[in-house]
């Protein structure tokens, strides 16, 4: 399986009807399992949680 750093993507939320944290991407089967399987170097999804990138928007 393919390692991940998914505590650190924006995609990664905390489920509070599973009580974990889940990848909140829309994805379909297919792209699932070659994620799972990795057909992937990294996932195509990952995107960082940088909250100082966010506040510089808004300033």
């Amino acid at each position: 399986m393919l390692k991940q750093n998914c505590e650190f993507c924006m995609n990664y939320i905390y489920d509070e009807e599973y009580g974990e944290n889940i990848c909140d991407v829309d994805m379909d089967m297919d792209e699932a399992e070659r994620i799972i399987h990795g057909s992937y170097k990294q996932c195509p999804y990952f995107r960082i949680n940088n909250e100082y990138k966010i506040v510089e928007k808004q300033n």
